[in-house]
């Protein structure tokens, strides 16, 4: 009763129209970042906060919550029209979402993804307000053994189930991993792969990455096959809607992407990307089970999973942030940072301490919601109409808003070269048929596992059965054995059927 009570008051706050108008402004502005390829949703909050500092508190925070929500909800978009994810957690849905776009089924994909991150969204807002005490405590139960045996079976997840070709998947997954190590290792200070340069000390940023191998790679992919395909893509705008069809195919997709999306927004240090493809592999494995093959055509499984895992862990992301003042995300980390600026301290005093704020903040996210999908969802067919655009202008484009993303990131030439280094590696892979999400998984959470791996082994003396020694890792790995066999099993079994 005291939770409805505190939500009652969060709503009376939220529906003001003040905050209403800046909840419509923040997720109108995180759409926008989350569309152009290159821009982020931490870096609009990082730009919008020295502006908000004559704000109230609550109704800065209610923006920052609506550009957070907003670039989820726009990073499908490009990622399923142009095959250039706004967002690094849209990243598995461009894998489907594209091939969808090409078949001409491009509002059904964008409805899929609209109506996946709203439900998610729902979902995950509900559990964050009725159960947040015991979210803390299973973040607080995680630690680098933990973070380790994650990091594990996303790497599994993606370069042996996600990918099919299990040899060129764990090479992709290398090469990722060299990528992510470029630079000063923080905890010993050694120099590793920078060749000599002065401006690879801080590493390879994941936005010159991302944007360099799925954007510039792309672009140069299709000028490569320019002469044998049309010049332009005209498409059927079609209808927003999902058929009778469609929606008995998403239902389990998006129940499944949100159970799997909300535990790792929990997570310290979790990220969507980690989610997202496991919702992504489950769903191909789920489909080759069924003999659908599908998958890497087009299979609209394949973008609802994932965009319900995306949205449900942003959600739940905000656990960790308001109750321990641990980000988990980069726009997580802005974001505390403007809590420090207004200074209050995340924490689990922060519920007591300044409860409408919380409340209030938590509220909108329902609101934000909503408006989200009173956004995206009608104007599914216009956001559609951008592949009747000429290829040669729309791919120019795209290589334009990518290299001013980069290049505003931090004002340096140097990540614009890297750029477009990446999206010739990027062309290569795809030239020699290799997986590209391999490559971005390890990059992106690479670090994550090299840093939980050495602090486990420290903890314990050097004693790797503390790899293992825990109920969570114990799970993880025991997931991860069964996946490899069942994976082995039935490459075995389709090689023996031939």
């Amino acid at each position: 009763m005291d939770t409805l009570s505190l939500l009652g008051g969060g709503f009376a706050e939220a529906l003001t129209p003040l905050n209403l108008l800046l909840c419509l402004v923040g997720v109108l502005l995180g759409t926008v970042v989350g569309v152009l390829p290159g821009l982020g949703t931490a870096m609009a909050i990082a730009l919008l906060v020295p502006v908000t500092f004559r704000l109230e508190p609550t109704g800065a925070f209610i923006m920052f919550a609506g550009v957070y929500f907003g670039g989820q909800f726009g990073g499908a978009t490009t990622a399923i029209l142009l095959n250039t994810p706004g967002q690094s957690s849209s990243m598995a849905t461009a894998f489907e979402g594209f091939p969808m776009a090409k078949n001409r089924r491009a509002p059904q994909a964008l409805a899929t993804a609209v109506l996946g991150s709203f439900l998610a969204s729902l979902v995950a807002v509900t559990l964050v307000v009725f159960f947040s005490p015991l979210m803390v405590e299973l973040a607080v139960g995680f630690g680098p053994p933990e973070y380790f045996a994650l990091a594990v079976l996303a790497f599994l997840a993606v370069s042996a189930v996600v990918t099919g070709d299990v040899l060129r998947g764990m090479t992709a997954l290398s090469l990722g991993l060299a990528l992510s190590v470029v630079g000063i290792d923080e905890q010993s200070g050694a120099v590793r792969f920078t060749l000599g340069s002065a401006q690879l000390l801080d590493g390879i940023s994941i936005v010159v990455v991302t944007v360099g191998l799925l954007a510039v790679g792309e672009v140069l992919h299709v000028a490569a096959r320019s002469h044998r395909e049309p010049v332009t893509e005209t498409i059927s705008s079609g209808r927003p809607w999902l058929s009778r069809r469609d929606l008995r195919r998403c239902w389990g997709p998006w129940l499944r992407g949100t159970a799997l999306g909300v535990p790792f927004g929990v997570i310290p240090a979790g990220g969507a990307e980690i989610p997202t493809f496991l919702s992504y592999g489950a769903e191909k494995s789920l489909a080759a089970r069924r003999g659908d093959g599908e998958f890497g055509k087009g299979a609209i499984e394949g973008v609802a999973g994932p965009e319900a895992a995306n949205n449900a862990t942003t959600a739940t992301s905000l656990v960790p942030l308001l109750g321990l003042g641990l980000p988990t995300s980069a726009t997580a980390a802005i974001m505390l940072g403007a809590f420090q600026q207004y200074g209050m301290r995340p924490g689990p005093l922060l519920f007591s301490q300044e409860s409408d704020l919380v409340w209030a903040l938590l509220a909108s996210l329902f609101v934000g919601s909503v408006m989200l999908l009173a956004l995206n969802l009608p104007f599914a067919p216009l956001w559609a109409r951008l592949l009747r655009i000429p290829r040669n202008y729309l791919y120019a484009g795209i290589v334009v808003f990518a290299t001013l993303g980069v290049y505003t990131t931090r004002s340096s030439v140097f990540d614009v070269l890297l750029l477009y280094v990446m999206g010739a590696l990027g062309f290569l892979l795809r030239r020699h048929g290799f997986p590209i999400a391999p490559v971005l998984i390890g990059v992106i959470l690479g670090p994550l596992a090299e840093t939980s791996l050495r602090r486990a082994m420290a903890m314990s003396q050097g004693d790797p059965g503390v790899l293992v020694s825990g109920p969570f890792t114990i799970v993880i790995h025991t997931l991860v054995l069964v996946t490899v066999i069942a994976s082995v099993v039935y490459r075995l079994r389709r090689r023996r059927t031939g």
